[in-house]
């Protein structure tokens, strides 16, 4: 029998103590109770199993042409039925442990309590910024291994990531009480796991609980899952367009929906619609009716334009849409080339193949990324400017809320813990950058500029999504730190991805260290558990995507070498192609090689004065037309940021996410919305989890074997003129030539 538990008391604080932001008092219980147990063999058995798993899946999804990407809600309703079968499974007897004293341990302490599963959640998402997925450091290892094909040791991998990793945590802790203890900062996103916890926590008397529909849901997905993972591939990318017109190179540009502007293509592959942006259904209406909006004007008004009517930067000689770099006569650009013994560029080689060229769609990204970084500056500043400022200085002057309070009976994390984290990933990343220089390429002065540029934008990234969840500037900071080095340190790759990613990862690890302390504080757990929770996961999570990808990049033949892969191999690791491409154009070859005046894009610095100057204007008719309530409505930095992800994700993939998250959050949420409300979230995890489970069986038990099917439904898309240029006199391998 499960011995009882004591009843939290009430502890309603009086008006003056309540949270001054409505949305956190309709949210976030003013009760807690101390009593319950957190450090638990429940806890540590499931938060470890789920931080491995996802660690390993996630990682392993992350080489595939559709990279699934399991997030914490699948562990937060998968580990709410394994707790209690545990609570009700594990004896009751309570131990002596050495060491301890008097004091006495037990397997089950009493039922699964909701601190125990926001732990173990938690810890399953540690080492991933904001639910990323694998690793971001891991990227570094696959462009050294598979694309350059040059070596780097296990050793000196496994230390750039887990301090890309951990030095972050260092003035997170330090920043915390700024960002997370006042009241003010209130960081809206924390409020949707509060909601979910809260509800799956709830009695389930229905008939089709929760559990039951999950374990429904997955079988089915699980089941469905070996038709286009293994019998009939053909369903991940529909394109009946190339079907119909199939020696058109136009229409296939058009129709299809993994290299062309994905006009009536369509999915029947869950991975296809959750890969590169998350499950829809998860993501509130009005974001996904933002990013439809900005996808249909950069794919269907700017990008035809471009390409078919003004062809700029002779765009017809590549594909339309492609993130393979090319020389000026549309062939594919051979690399390794132009790289020389000591891992840098060769100016003479460089120049003797020419210039490199990008196709239209992937030069645009650029331009719109540029975009995305100044208009998410100049929006923040005239929206949310004076609310930040107020809500600030409120952090200061307001008093301690009741959620604070309730907190103070905790101990607290002693600040030397963050100042011994910080100065011991620092030490350890000067070793890296001095002893192992021929390996990261990096200068410890490289270092030290990357960790001040990380440092000083972790308090306004921070500040800005506790306040408004605009968090779209953390992902900008990529392009920024690989601007920078790349015009400091030209002709250096690899020193150019390292600085980006202690740059750009420490302080996204930050801001989502930051944000699952603010989850922590909201649900009452003490903060000494939640640092050890975090830092454990993440050195457990950095350990296994290593050794994940050391493995498959060992045992897969021609992994990530899309031209050298059959036509269906999945393997073809589209977000690591992209990074590769980044550290070619951003490091190898410069961007004043590229974008500056000799360049051959120069015009797209244009787009950083552009997306400037978006916002002001938006803000200015805001103000001439008040009463016009859809004019603020109009958010640029997501507009013009809406297709990040592509490359390397496809119009397919987008396609395939509006029509799903449109479905499920509105029609469904506005005409059914108790269904929606007991089980949306449910079914998103159990599509992600059964997809993930078969994808593994069918890789074991067939892929390692090289066992598969040969049949029409296995050709892939049937869009092999997509990929074709479209000027005159370029003649490539499999296009009709003009």
């Amino acid at each position: 029998m499960d011995s009882p538990q004591p009843k939290p008391k009430p502890e309603v604080g009086p008006p003056e103590e309540e949270s001054p932001i409505e949305e956190v008092r309709l949210t976030v219980k003013n009760t807690d109770d101390p009593t319950l147990p957190v450090w638990t063999f429940r806890m540590w058995f499931l938060g470890l199993l789920s931080c491995s798993l996802l660690s390993f899946l996630n990682q392993f999804f992350a080489y595939r042409t559709e990279p699934l990407i399991i997030t914490q809600i699948t562990v937060q309703v998968a580990a709410l039925p394994i707790g209690k079968f545990l609570a009700k499974a594990l004896p009751n007897t309570r131990f002596r442990v050495l060491g301890l004293g008097e004091r006495r341990f037990s397997l089950n302490p009493g039922p699964f309590n909701m601190k125990e599963h926001v732990l173990i959640s938690i810890f399953a998402n540690a080492g991933s910024a904001f639910g990323s997925g694998s690793t971001y450091a891991v990227g570094i290892v696959n462009i050294i291994k598979a694309f350059y094909g040059r070596n780097i040791s296990f050793l000196a991998s496994w230390l750039l990531i887990i301090t890309t990793q951990v030095l972050g945590y260092g003035w997170a802790g330090l920043l915390r009480k700024y960002v997370v203890e006042p009241a003010h900062m209130w960081w809206p996103s924390t409020l949707v796991q509060v909601s979910l916890f809260r509800a799956l926590h709830e009695k389930d008397e229905q008939r089709m609980s929760r559990a039951k529909f999950f374990l429904i849901a997955l079988i089915c997905s699980f089941s469905w899952y070996v038709f286009p993972g293994f019998l009939f591939p053909t369903l991940t990318n529909i394109s009946w367009v190339c079907w119909v017109f199939s020696k058109s190179v136009t229409a296939q540009q058009i129709g299809s929906g993994m290299k062309g502007l994905g006009l009536g293509s369509f999915t029947l592959d869950w991975s296809a619609v959750a890969s590169f942006l998350f499950s829809p259904l998860i993501c509130p209406f009005f974001s996904i009716l933002n990013i439809f909006a900005g996808y249909a004007l950069i794919i269907y008004v700017a990008l035809p334009i471009a390409y078919w009517g003004l062809d700029l930067y002779s765009a017809r000689k590549f594909p339309i849409f492609s993130s393979h770099l090319f020389t000026a006569e549309g062939q594919i650009y051979n690399i390794s080339a132009i790289v020389n013994n000591k891992f840098e560029l060769d100016t003479a080689k460089y120049e003797e193949q020419g210039r490199i060229h990008l196709s239209m769609f992937f030069a645009l990204t650029y331009g719109f990324g540029f975009a995305t970084i100044a208009a998410t500056l100049t929006h923040v500043a005239f929206f949310y400017g004076r609310e930040i400022y107020q809500r600030y200085s409120a952090s200061y002057k307001g008093k301690e809320d009741i959620h604070t309070k309730l907190m103070r009976r905790y101990k607290d994390i002693p600040s030397w813990w963050f100042y011994f984290l910080l100065g011991v990933t620092l030490l350890i990343s000067l070793a890296l950058c001095i002893f192992m220089n021929d390996q990261v390429q990096m200068p410890w002065w490289g270092l030290l500029f990357a960790a001040a540029m990380a440092f000083i934008f972790t308090l306004p990234i921070s500040i800005i999504t506790a306040t408004t969840n605009q968090a779209s500037f953390t992902p900008g900071l990529n392009i920024i730190t690989e601007y920078v080095m790349g015009i400091i340190l030209p002709g250096h790759p690899i020193a150019n991805v390292c600085f980006k990613t202690y740059g750009y990862m420490s302080t996204a690890q930050a801001v989502s260290f930051l944000n699952d302390f603010k989850l922590g504080h909201y649900m009452k757990i003490p903060p000494r558990s939640m640092f050890l929770v975090q830092f454990i996961g993440t050195i457990l999570a950095g350990t296994i995507n290593l050794a994940v990808a050391w493995w498959l990049l060992g045992s897969v033949e021609n992994i990530c070498q899309d031209n050298l892969l059959p036509p269906d191999s999945p393997w073809t690791c589209p977000g690591d192609r992209v990074f590769f491409d980044a550290s070619v154009i951003w490091g190898l070859v410069g961007p004043k090689r590229i974008f500056g005046s000799r360049g051959n894009y120069p015009e797209m610095n244009w787009f950083f004065l552009g997306g400037a100057i978006g916002p002001i204007v938006v803000w200015l008719f805001h103000k001439a037309f008040p009463k016009q309530t859809w004019i603020p409505l109009i958010n640029l930095p997501v507009l013009l940021g809406a297709t990040a992800m592509m490359p390397p994700a496809t119009p397919l993939n987008y396609n395939a996410w509006i029509i799903v998250g449109t479905i499920f959050n509105f029609f469904v949420f506005r005409y059914r919305k108790q269904w929606w409300q007991r089980y949306n979230y449910i079914l998103s995890a159990a599509l992600d989890a059964g997809v993930a489970f078969m994808a593994v069986l069918l890789y074991f038990s067939l892929g390692v074997e090289n066992r598969g099917l040969k049949w029409w439904g296995t050709d892939g898309e049937h869009c092999p003129l997509a990929s074709c240029p479209t000027a005159k006199g370029i003649v490539v391998d499999g296009c009709p030539v003009k």
